[in-house]
C-alpha cells in the first residue's frame, strides 16, 4: 500500500495525529525507566550474599548495668551456645549485612600516602566466623589462631593487628596488577597488616548502597565482646525456629550474676526481608503505575482513532463508492496507526534515554567533584610544612584525625551505633 497518500492525511490531521504520538511517546517514556527501575531493585533484592541465609541467626545482647569485664561472659556464652542441639557454629561478629549498624576505616597501602585511602567496611569477629558465616576464601587462609587479639588492644595507641582479610572487590581495587596476598596495608596506626586471604565477597551492612564502604570491605582478628556485637548462629534449616528459642533462653540464663537483656533476635533471612521492604514495596508501585499508564494509554488512543475515524466517514464512503474493499479500508487505518505507534515509540525512547542519562549525571558530576577535592587537599598537605607536620604529630594512622588510632579503634569495637573512623578526614556515615 502507497504511504504517501496517508502521510498526506496525516498532515491534514496535524492536532489528532500529534495527540496520539505524544501520548504514546509519554507512555513510552514513563514505563520504559519505570521497568529500568524495576529491573534494578529485582536485581538488588535478589543479588547473592554468599552466605547461607537460610541456617543463619542473629542475637543481640545488652546489659542492664555497665559489666567490668565482659570478656568472661563472652567466652562463656559462646560456649553455652555451641553446646545447643543443632548448632554448627557459632561466632560473633561487630556488624552483619542487613543490621543497624555500620562501621568503617580508611585503608591505605603506603604509609607515606597522605591521602585518606579506600574507605572500607570494617568488620571484627572471633574465631570460627568463616565457618559461621559461610563465606568461600577464593585465595589464602583463615587467620591462625595466634593472630587473634582481645577488644582490649583497641585501648593502645598504636595497635598492632598483624593480618587482615578482604573482599576479592577491595583486592582488585588496591592491587589491580597482581595478588593481594602477603601486601602490606595501613588501617590503624603505623603498624601494617598483611593481607592473609581474599573472600570472594563479604557484603556490607548496607549492601545496595553504592559508597566506597559499601562495595569494598575487611575482616580483622579483634575478638568483639557480646557489648559490641552480635551472636551468629549456623544451624540446621528445619530447625531454625526452635534454635531461636533455645539460644535466647541461654542466653538469659547463663548471665554470670548481671541482669541482661536479649534485644534483637531474628533469622537471617526475616533481616533480609525487612531490610528489602521498601524496594519491594517499590517495585509492587512501580508495576500498578507502568499497567495503569498502558490502560489509560490505550483506552486513550481507542477513543482519538475512533473520533478520528467518525470524522472521515465521508472519505470512506467516497472510497467505496470508488471501489475500495472493506479489508483495504481497514489495511489503510491499520497502517495509519502503525506510523503513528511507531512515531511515538521512537519519541518516546529517545526520551527514556535522555531521562535516564540525566539520572545519573549527578552522581558522576559528584564523583568527580569528590576526586577533585581530594586531589586539590593532598597537594595542599604536601606543600605545605605546618599542615603536613600537624598531621603527622596527630596520628599516623588512618584512624588518626586528632584523636588517636587506639582510641578511634576501641569506639568502632565497643559501639554498636552507626558511625566512621576514615583518616585524617573523617567520613560521616550514610543514614538509613
Amino acid at each position: 500500500m502507497d504511504i504517501l497518500p496517508i502521510l498526506s492525511t496525516l498532515k491534514r490531521h496535524k492536532t489528532a495525529a500529534g495527540l496520539i504520538v505524544l501520548q504514546i511517546a509519554l507512555t513510552c517514556a514513563i514505563v520504559c525507566n519505570a521497568l529500568f527501575l524495576i529491573s534494578e531493585r529485582i536485581a538488588t533484592i535478589n543479588a547473592p550474599t554468599g552466605m547461607p541465609d537460610k541456617e543463619l541467626l542473629s542475637i543481640r545482647v545488652g546489659n542492664v548495668i555497665q559489666v567490668e569485664n565482659p570478656e568472661a561472659q563472652t567466652r562463656a556464652d559462646l560456649a553455652a551456645l555451641k553446646a545447643l542441639d543443632g548448632v554448627r557454629a557459632v561466632t560473633l561478629v561487630n556488624q552483619m549485612p542487613f543490621g543497624n549498624s555500620s562501621n568503617n576505616s580508611g585503608m591505605r597501602k603506603s604509609l607515606d600516602d597522605t591521602s585518606r585511602g579506600v574507605n572500607v567496611g570494617m568488620y571484627t569477629g572471633r574465631e570460627g566466623w568463616l565457618e559461621t558465616l559461610g563465606l568461600r576464601l577464593v585465595e589464602g587462609r583463615d587467620f591462625t589462631p595466634e593472630e587473634y587479639v582481645d577488644g582490649s588492644i583497641t585501648e593502645t595507641a598504636n595497635p598492632k593487628i598483624p593480618a587482615v582479610i578482604i573482599n576479592k572487590r577491595l583486592a582488585q581495587r588496591l592491587f589491580p596488577d597482581g595478588s593481594a596476598l602477603g601486601k602490606p596495608v595501613y588501617v590503624f596506626g603505623s603498624e601494617p597488616q598483611r593481607v592473609v586471604g581474599v573472600l570472594e565477597t563479604l557484603p556490607s551492612s548496607d549492601p545496595k548502597g553504592r559508597d566506597e564502604n559499601n562495595l569494598h570491605t575487611m575482616m580483622q582478628p579483634i575478638r568483639p565482646t557480646y557489648r559490641g556485637g552480635s551472636f551468629m548462629l549456623r544451624v540446621d534449616e528445619g530447625r531454625r525456629d526452635a534454635v531461636l528459642k533455645a539460644a535466647v533462653d541461654t542466653l538469659g540464663q547463663s548471665s554470670l550474676g548481671v541482669k541482661r537483656i536479649v534485644g534483637d533476635q531474628n533469622t537471617f533471612e526475616a533481616m533480609r526481608r525487612d531490610y528489602y521492604r521498601e524496594d519491594r514495596a517499590m517495585v509492587w508501585l512501580l508495576g500498578g503505575v507502568c499497567v495503569g499508564l498502558l490502560i489509560v494509554t490505550a483506552f486513550g488512543i481507542v477513543g482519538l482513532a475512533s473520533f478520528w475515524v467518525q470524522q472521515r466517514t465521508r472519505m470512506i464512503g467516497t472510497r467505496r463508492a470508488l471501489g475500495a474493499t472493506q479489508g483495504q479500508i481497514l489495511r489503510y487505518f491499520q497502517t495509519e496507526n502503525f506510523i503513528l505507534s511507531t512515531a511515538g515509540i521512537v519519541l518516546g525512547m529517545l526520551g527514556a534515554g535522555h531521562v535516564g542519562c540525566l539520572r545519573h549525571q549527578p552522581a558522576a558530576d559528584a564523583r568527580v567533584r569528590a576526586a577533585a577535592a581530594a586531589a586539590e587537599l593532598s597537594a595542599h598537605r604536601r606543600a605545605d610544612p605546618v599542615v603536613a607536620g600537624a598531621d603527622r604529630g596527630l596520628g599516623t594512622g588512618a584512624a588518626g584525625g586528632g584523636l588517636g588510632p587506639g582510641r578511634c579503634l576501641a569506639g568502632l569495637i565497643r559501639q554498636p551505633a552507626r558511625h566512621s573512623c576514615a583518616g585524617r578526614n573523617p567520613v560521616v556515615p550514610n543514614a538509613r
